[in-house]
């Protein structure tokens, strides 16, 4: 009798791998827009749903907040832990300013690349300081690259997130990033009913870049009020969506 892995043992150590990366197919936009809209960030037609990732920073979250003041608009910050742990009152003041707080994750890390025990423990991690230091338990997840692994899925039915990605961005972490290339690349892939992704810290990305995606801000906000959009945070416009 051998003493190896059987037929099943393999086929099952064999599965745990696919499922682990078959979600991965959904940061392809084209899949997600016709299999799983809500991943997508699609809502009602006459609403936008404006979201920015990797704050809360200091040196640029404040500049959103004072244009999103002026033109009084609500948005989603997906924030990370380790920004939010460096800058705990920024934290308080985009929830005091009616802006919605959501889970980036605690670094900006490839979930790919950590196992199911690791990934729990940082989108726990991050949920739990979130709830903490602004009083609000967050509802969504992005994670970081728009990267959705099987245990990522797991982590977020356990701790009451849910996953949304993206319907259009600004491409505003280059370095070669500008207002005008900002505001094409969003109007571009932008409709009734999108979300858009911009960045209100560029700790990931280029230094700087950040002032990009400020500049284009309110071109981009007065383009929505054009077309009769509505524009607002993500938990409004998946309400009425559902």
């Amino acid at each position: 009798m051998s003493g190896g892995p059987s037929r099943a043992g393999w086929a099952a150590a064999a599965t745990l791998p696919a499922l682990h990366l078959a979600p991965v197919v959904t940061a392809l936009p084209a899949v997600r827009r016709r299999f799983f809209p809500g991943l997508h960030g699609v809502g009602p037609p006459d609403r936008v749903a404006l979201t920015f990732d990797d704050g809360p920073d200091p040196e640029s979250t404040p500049g959103f907040l004072e244009v999103l003041a002026a033109h009084r608009v609500r948005a989603t910050f997906f924030l990370l832990g380790v920004m939010l742990q460096r800058s705990p009152e920024l934290g308080r003041d985009i929830v005091a300013a009616g802006h919605e707080v959501a889970v980036h994750g605690w670094g900006h890390d490839n979930l790919l690349l950590r196992g199911p025990g690791a990934t729990v423990r940082d989108l726990a991690r991050t949920r739990a300081l979130i709830t903490a230091v602004t009083g609000r338990a967050p509802r969504f997840l992005r994670p970081p690259y728009g990267l959705l692994t099987g245990a990522a899925l797991v982590a977020a039915r356990r701790l009451g997130l849910e996953p949304v990605l993206w319907s259009c961005w600004g491409r505003d972490w280059t370095a070669t990033a500008t207002a005008d290339t900002v505001y094409d690349t969003v109007r571009a892939g932008l409709s009734g009913g999108g979300t858009i992704l911009l960045h209100d810290s560029s700790c990931t990305a280029a230094s700087g870049a950040w002032r990009a995606g400020l500049a284009a801000l309110p071109r981009l906000l007065a383009e929505c009020r054009s077309q009769g959009w509505s524009v607002g945070p993500l938990g409004g416009h998946r309400d009425v969506a559902q």
